[in-house]
């Protein structure tokens, strides 16, 4: 068995983790624009030349073409990856996506099932605009019978990928686009995490950051800087949205007693929601101050990068909320 760890971008790390799962199972293949080539986010590099055309497969340029193309595939008996190049054009697909792929082993009463994975770049901060840098996965969480991923770091990235292909169920995978360049450390040799678990990137007292993608990162930045001014902060990654791990929001809630929620998509019906009303629910007794909530503002997002940031949740807001709850 491989030990250690090796080093690997973010982009690296999806392309390793769909060709771990490729060469692990036949079934499994790829499609999308341009992704013989690497993709417009160089995640798919490689894979062609190793796996041949028949695997790895461009499309046209129509999201309906390729959501549909997946879900015929998985009806077939493949186990298809489809790559939506950017996540706001979902809503070019979202018939499929929404309507059709989540309802399919419910309507055949679990004659039919769809395993399938479509990826693709998400989110904000890079000055994209406002039809190329939204956040969606509140779009994919009000829809029953679709499994929600978004990971934070390398590893994740690669592990729940994995997990990810190897599910029954249709499961969403948003790469948070600005994390695409940065690198950590990967377990060598397989490497799978299961969905449904949040990770404690860091232990405190005081207050619970919960983050998800990129948010997770902001957490922890502003767990720094909380720090230096003695407020000791539990930094918690949800990973997955669906299955959601509540039973860490509620441990980690009760340990500290105080809680800001911490997302990228506008707090208008956000995810963050979801977790503060199963926090009123089930853990308001243990609450000593009432749940925060740093999101992202309910606004088409500009391209200038001042305006962006001034609608972005960021560690300055965050630490703010914090000082405030405290």
């Amino acid at each position: 068995m491989t030990t250690g760890t090796v080093e690997l971008t973010f982009r690296q790390a999806v392309a390793a983790a769909l060709a771990q799962e490729m060469a692990r199972d036949e079934r499994v293949v790829l499609l999308g624009e341009d992704i013989a080539s690497g993709g417009v986010f160089k995640a798919t590099v490689g894979l062609a030349d190793r796996f041949g055309a028949d695997r790895v497969r461009n499309t046209p340029i129509s999201e309906t073409a390729i959501a549909g193309a997946a879900m015929g595939a998985a009806m077939a008996g493949l186990r298809p990856v489809a790559e939506i190049m950017f996540s706001d054009f979902y809503g070019v697909c979202w018939d499929q996506v929404a309507v059709e792929i989540p309802k399919a082993r419910y309507m055949t009463g679990g004659q039919l099932s769809l395993p399938l994975v479509i990826r693709g770049a998400n989110g904000g901060g890079l000055g994209f605009g406002a039809q190329h840098s939204q956040a969606v996965e509140n779009w994919a969480m009000c829809v029953p019978g679709l499994k929600i991923v978004s990971p934070s770091t390398p590893a994740d990235m690669f592990g729940l990928l994995a997990a990810a292909i190897r599910d029954d169920d249709p499961v969403l995978v948003f790469e948070h686009k600005a994390l695409y360049g940065g690198k950590g450390p990967v377990p060598a040799g397989e490497h799978v995490v299961p969905l449904g678990r949040a990770a404690v990137r860091r232990e405190g007292d005081d207050v619970t950051l919960i983050g998800l993608s990129v948010t997770a990162g902001v957490c922890e930045r502003a767990a720094d800087e909380l720090e230096a001014e003695g407020v000791r902060a539990t930094v918690l990654d949800l990973r997955t949205l669906v299955p959601l791990d509540a039973a860490a929001v509620l441990a980690a809630a009760r340990r500290t007693g105080r809680v800001v929620i911490v997302e990228e998509n506008p707090g208008q019906l956000g995810w963050g929601a979801a977790i503060a009303a199963i926090l009123a629910e089930e853990a308001f007794g243990d609450l000593t101050a009432p749940v925060v909530r740093v999101s992202g503002g309910n606004v088409p997002l500009p391209v200038a990068a001042p305006l962006e940031a001034e609608v972005s949740a960021t560690v300055e807001r965050v630490v703010a909320a914090v000082r405030k709850l405290a």
